[in-house]
């Protein structure tokens, strides 16, 4: 990759977040978050690199695609709280980073996605074998950075991970005969979306040396955050523009994967949301079977212009303003701005 390459990345994640740094007071904020991510970056780059040529191509491949880097920047925020952007603060941020990007190549093997992040997923080029193995490469890459920064932070990214694997396993078993479908999805999300994202945003406190007792409130706020954007990526997974999501639109409900939307039409008792449902189970049976997925684009269509999806958006602004009272206890000034306008970005995100 090349330095203008590098360079690029990281002024469209922060063109990604503008919201974020829009208060007057963000401006000093904004420059350190822009510096630290540029460190970041410079830091997955390194890291990701692999002596042996497939699976240097490989670690590298999503990371060489893009993305928001929103836990970095996150961790860079709330590091702001205590020392800065200190070289424990950068690290902490590559190795939750890696960690976000080994659980998407095996994400997309799972749910078999075709694309990520707009370029064809890491199991169609190299198959279900090595997207495995990269994302288990990428694990063990990050926890040797971790490791480098002593116990607690070898604590936090153990606690972490078993809660991604968890909420791994609990969507892939789905719930308990009679459990309550959307309060089952809501705790997957806050396992395998927001503990991460807490993870980031604790993590600027711990490594910058910050005051202990804004950890909690930041935790807190990064799950019911996490949770907000997730479901929002629901409602994006059912756009018709797929240059929006870089994946086909609702990828996730044709490979069977429940999505908020999906779970919240099923609530519905109305005549025309119970023949919607039974005619998206209907086609994602077919397609299991070797149907061609295009066969439920009128049914996402549908959906996507339903009330539930409404309601979807709905609560992620719930969940969203929650996060921002989480924020409370936490000094009024630049950090909390920045922090409060970006849980009021995610769920206002239109891709």
């Amino acid at each position: 990759m090349t330095p203008s390459a590098s360079g690029s990345r990281v002024a469209g994640k922060l063109g990604l977040t503008d919201r974020t740094f829009a208060g007057p007071r963000s401006r000093r904020l904004q420059s350190a978050v822009k510096a630290g991510l540029a460190e970041v970056d410079s830091a997955l780059e390194r890291e990701l690199r692999v002596a042996d040529q497939v699976a240097d191509a490989a670690s590298r491949y999503l990371y060489d695609a893009g993305g928001k880097r929103v836990r970095p920047m996150l961790a860079l925020i709330t590091a702001q709280l205590g020392d800065g952007a200190n070289e424990s603060v950068i690290q902490g941020a590559t190795a939750l980073e890696m960690t976000h990007l080994g659980t998407l190549y095996h994400d997309d093997v799972m749910d078999a996605a075709d694309k990520r992040r707009g370029i064809p997923s890491a199991h169609a080029v190299w198959g279900n074998s090595v997207a495995i193995l990269t994302g288990d490469l990428l694990f063990s890459r990050a926890s040797q950075i971790m490791a480098r920064q002593g116990d607690r932070a070898i604590r936090l990214q153990a606690d972490t991970f078993e809660r991604l694997v968890l909420g791994q396993m609990h969507e892939t078993v789905g719930p308990a005969d009679g459990e309550d479908r959307v309060a089952f999805y809501l705790k997957v999300l806050a396992d395998k979306t927001g503990s991460l994202i807490a993870a980031a945003a604790q993590s600027g406190i711990i490594f910058s040396n910050g005051p202990a007792e804004y950890e909690e409130p930041l935790v807190t706020f990064g799950e019911k955050v996490g949770v907000a954007f997730q479901l929002l990526d629901d409602v994006i997974d059912l756009s018709d523009d797929p240059d929006e999501t870089g994946k086909v639109p609702g990828t996730d409900l044709r490979a069977g994967v429940p999505t908020m939307p999906y779970l919240v039409l099923g609530q519905r008792e109305d005549a025309a949301s119970v023949a919607l449902r039974a005619r998206i189970d209907d086609g994602v049976e077919r397609i299991s079977e070797g149907a061609d997925p295009a066969i439920l684009d009128a049914e996402l269509a549908e959906l996507r212009e339903h009330e539930a999806t409404k309601a979807t958006l709905d609560l992620a602004h719930a969940w969203s303003n929650e996060a921002v009272e989480a924020l409370a206890p936490l000094p009024d000034g630049a950090v909390r701005e920045a922090l409060t306008r970006f849980a009021q970005a995610v769920a206002d995100r239109s891709s």
